[in-house]
């Protein structure tokens, strides 16, 4: 395979990855409506940066002591799927403070909204969503080293490949904040955002309960 064939292809693939439907899709299309495209962006940019942490972790040896160490990779997975919960829970624990909102006809935003989160904090949000995932980390590991060929720098390469597919992320990311702009004013609606919040803290909880019950097989 030749880099050029091999980068091609990785594009190819990495691209179908990408617009596939999974936790980062479903964050950043809860935040877009709900925060504003600002956070929903530096939420997606968050996820994207650590596509690049992994693409170097893994040529580095990271991902392969996770999958050669069972102690590492239970300890990664429990971190994760603790904070995959903690979000989840925050999500589904907004309900009343949105009933209270639909009762007085506030927004949302006024019963703490996104001025509680900060653009910072949502960037952090994605990032983590993504580096805590140790399910990532053995994706890289398995994935990137069937499109790198021989005779180049593992290390540079993988980087490389990880970068594009971050830039795909960050492109598919902006395309989904802008399609959903035309509905932004009825999915800001109190109910809406509520159902929102609903799907998308079930998810990440059962995302995270899944990594739980994994380690017990």
């Amino acid at each position: 395979m030749t880099v050029q064939h091999a980068l091609l292809a990785f594009t190819l693939a990495a691209g179908f990855l990408t617009i596939t439907p999974g936790l980062d899709t479903a964050l950043v299309l809860r935040t877009a409506p709900v925060e504003g495209p600002r956070r929903a962006m530096l939420a997606g940019f968050g996820v994207c940066c650590g596509c690049l942490f992994w693409g170097l972790a893994a040529s580095a040896g990271l991902g392969a002591l996770l999958a050669a160490s069972q102690l590492a990779y239970r300890m990664f997975r429990g971190a994760g799927a603790c904070y995959l919960i903690f979000l989840g829970l925050k999500l589904l624990l907004r309900k009343g403070r949105l009933g209270m909102a639909m009762g007085t006809g506030e927004s949302p935003a006024a019963l703490g909204g996104p001025i509680n989160v900060s653009p910072a904090q949502w960037f952090i949000r994605g990032l983590l969503t993504n580096l805590l995932n140790p399910k990532v980390g053995m994706f890289y590991v398995t994935f990137l080293p069937q499109f790198i060929p021989s005779g180049v720098s593992i290390t540079v390469f993988s980087v490389l490949l990880a970068a594009i597919h971050a830039a795909e992320g960050i492109l598919w990311f902006f395309v989904l904040t802008l399609a959903i702009r035309p509905l932004a004013r009825w999915l800001s609606r109190p109910r809406v955002v509520q159902t929102l919040d609903q799907a998308t803290g079930t998810l990440l909880v059962g995302f995270g309960l899944g990594l739980v019950f994994e380690g017990r097989r």
